[in-house]
């Protein structure tokens, strides 16, 4: 009697998840999974596994609809080895839906290796250190994602070339910048960026000749070298400060927005994280002068982290240090950090031309930024009655500022109830929440400051679940780079619908992530939660 319709769909899903299964073990059974975690810790493999996929997915999709300088120094602009994935319809809707289904699938992996964790042993930091490492590598051969910013490195080391100051003059006075990638909206802009990593643009600029890819993965290569400070100082100061080491790692370094925002993106502040981090680290085990001179690197790269050289000067002293003891430290932190920023100052011709950029930043402010919003608020308010709205908002915008000053200089005099860690935190989310711009890689700053210190919650962890996960589908969904007769809209459209769908579903209905957000279980890094379950 031949099998109904019903009982042939039956057979069909018992046929696929029996097929699903035996490739699960398969991969938990691969010696390459097994070596990098550990042995023991391989049943984190198929985790490991799937975000690896992801991050294939994301570098092929980025290929089609990452950013690619049309000069004609660019390799791919050339060519047209990649018409079919950028020009013609049918490629760039493939690869948007790379893009966008590869950055959820590897927010999933993530999830799922955190739930597959449990005790911190050497072992597990093991494995999570190689997690990151896995995931980041196919992303070295991708195209810019989630930012165009490292176009705008190439542009102001092309004006350090020329001699000029990129804190005085404009990427838009350079012929032809425009095509070689930088943003319109930072090409009338001061530099933000200290004259350690200016200097290293140049050198970008001087060796590649100004080619965007060659440029490109040199840059990405410095955001890798800071990704491994990262990896090196993160577990050493959790456990100094008594948080679960591998858990900080996870839920700091091996966060996608992580990976795609300083790998993918190529962005410096992976160096910037990289240099205050280890300057901690060395300064609380009493390498004074190193951990210094790490963080006064970190102000050179951006100068938004002077404000952590209080924090690192309490750093040097018991929490009971009496005031006298504080302004000594913190006389011997100026000194050292002023000498070494006078010394790349003058070899990079720069001096301190950043204290007045940092100062007068707010030019482009976003008006998504609750500060800028208002600035640019007052500002019309006050055109209306006849003033200039743009000065008018620059008072607004230093008004803020000092405001962040003050709170910072608040917590460095106060008698510390927590550690310097958590204090140079707290400034900082100070100053983002208070500054006229705010990207999404900044809260990035905070969480191993805040891992560190193990000062989350349960539902503080899963904010940050969520908040991960909204700023990876915002990233792809707002840097888009499609041909002008493809629309943009439409485009956007397809990658925020894959993205939400996807994220509705780990957050209410994937059997296993769903858990996360209803019991919030995971969220404790002190818990068991070794699973023998699958994907």
């Amino acid at each position: 009697m031949p099998a109904t319709k019903p009982q042939r769909t039956r057979a069909r899903t018992a046929a696929l998840t029996e097929a699903m299964r035996a490739v699960r073990h398969r991969i938990e059974e691969m010696p390459l999974l097994h070596r990098l975690a550990g042995g023991d810790e391989a049943k984190r493999g198929v985790a490991m596994a799937q975000g690896f996929i992801a991050s294939v997915m994301i570098m092929i999709g980025s290929w089609g609809v990452g950013w690619l300088a049309q000069t004609q120094d660019s390799i791919f602009a050339r060519t047209t080895i990649l018409v079919p994935l950028r020009v013609e319809t049918t490629g760039v809707i493939i690869c948007t839906v790379l893009l966008a289904l590869g950055s959820m699938v590897m927010c999933r992996a993530w999830l799922r290796f955190g739930q597959r964790g449990g005790a911190h042993t050497p072992a597990s930091l093991a494995t999570v250190r190689n997690t990151v490492l896995l995931w980041s590598a196919p992303l070295l051969l991708s195209f810019p994602i989630f930012s165009r910013d490292v176009y705008s490195y190439l542009g102001q080391g092309r004006l350090m070339h020329a001699g000029l100051s990129p804190y005085s003059n404009w990427i838009s006075q350079l012929p032809g910048w425009f095509a070689q990638g930088s943003d319109s909206l930072w090409a009338e802009s001061a530099s933000p960026y200290g004259p350690l990593f200016l200097l290293a643009s140049q050198g970008v600029y001087f060796i590649t000749g100004g080619v965007p890819e060659a440029a490109v993965l040199l840059f990405r290569l410095l955001a890798v070298a800071g990704v491994l400070l990262c990896l090196y100082a993160v577990p050493r100061l959790a456990a100094r400060l008594g948080s679960d080491p591998t858990w900080a790692v996870w839920i700091s370094l091996a966060n996608p927005l992580f990976l795609l925002t300083m790998v993918g993106g190529a962005h410096n502040d992976a160096l910037m994280m990289g240099g205050l981090l280890l300057g901690f680290v060395w300064v609380g085990g009493g390498r004074r002068l190193g951990g210094i001179l790490m963080v006064t690197g970190a102000i050179a790269i951006k100068p938004i982290v002077v404000l952590a050289l209080p924090f690192v000067g309490l750093a040097m002293l018991p929490a009971t240090a009496t005031l006298g003891r504080k302004i000594r430290a913190w006389a011997y932190t100026a000194v050292v950090s002023g000498a070494a920023l006078t010394l790349v100052g003058w070899i990079s011709g720069l001096w301190f031309g950043w204290i007045k950029a940092m100062a007068t930043a707010g030019s482009a402010a976003f008006p998504y930024a609750p500060v800028g919003l208002l600035g640019l608020g007052v500002g019309w308010l006050a055109e209306q009655a006849g003033g200039d709205l743009e000065n008018t908002a620059d008072l607004v915008y230093a008004g803020f500022k000092v405001v962040a000053l003050g709170f910072a200089v608040w917590l460095a005099f106060r008698r510390p109830a927590a550690t310097p860690v958590l204090y140079c935190a707290y400034a900082l989310l100070a100053t983002i929440l208070l500054a006229p711009i705010i990207q999404s890689w900044y809260v990035l700053w905070l969480i191993p400051l805040f891992a560190a210190s193990r000062v989350y919650t349960g539902v503080w962890i899963r904010f940050w679940y969520v908040l991960s996960m909204v700023l990876v589908l915002v990233g792809v969904v707002d840097q888009l780079s499609v041909a002008q007769w493809i629309s943009l809209l439409w485009v956007r459209i397809l990658a925020a619908g894959i993205g939400l769908l996807y994220l509705g579903y780990l957050v209410f209905s994937d059997p296993r992530t769903s858990a996360l957000f209803t019991r919030g279980a995971g969220s404790d890094p002190t818990e068991n939660r070794n699973e023998a379950t699958s994907s």
